[in-house]
């Protein structure tokens, strides 16, 4: 079965294995010691969005089963670490900077574009009412701060060298 085929796929609800709403649930051997662990999957993502340890059961050898209460936790937890990691990745990939000149503030983005084949970022200033001044794309290196954005304003939105 494909990543893509459990999009759509009827809910499952078994002792080690639970998809729902989106999500999928396994339970499976922790390689590291004698205990369990849990796997919770995104649909239509290839890698795991968590895997933590699995309570074991009452017998002490096979794994506590999956239940609603479980599963509806891990979902929570699994999707937080998929929003914090989203934030993560835009705020490495997004700078904003205020300049104030004489005549009134400036805003300069810098939104990097981590392509494989063409990585570059994009320069761009916006007046106070959110109309862009200039735009111009620069190095997926360049560095944004107060000197750079103020220097680029002042070269009236010159391609940085």
């Amino acid at each position: 079965m494909t990543s893509n085929d459990t999009l759509d796929a009827d809910p499952i609800h078994e002792n080690r294995f639970w998809r729902d709403n989106g999500w999928t649930a396994r339970v499976v051997k922790n390689e590291d010691d004698d205990g369990w662990a849990v796997e919770m999957i995104k649909d239509g993502e290839p890698e795991p969005a968590l895997v933590g340890p699995w309570t074991m059961g009452r017998d002490k050898k096979n794994p506590k089963p999956l239940d609603t209460s479980a599963f509806n936790t891990l979902v929570k937890t699994a999707s937080e670490v998929l929003r914090r990691h989203e934030q993560q990745l835009h705020a490495l990939h997004h700078k904003s900077i205020d300049v104030s000149t004489a005549r009134s503030k400036i805003v300069v983005t810098l939104d990097v574009v981590p392509d494989e084949d063409d990585p570059h970022a994009i320069l761009t200033a916006h007046d106070p009412l959110g109309e862009q001044l200039a735009q111009v794309r620069v190095g997926p290196g360049f560095k944004l701060n107060a000197s750079s954005a103020s220097a680029w304003i002042d070269d009236e939105f010159r391609k940085p060298k």
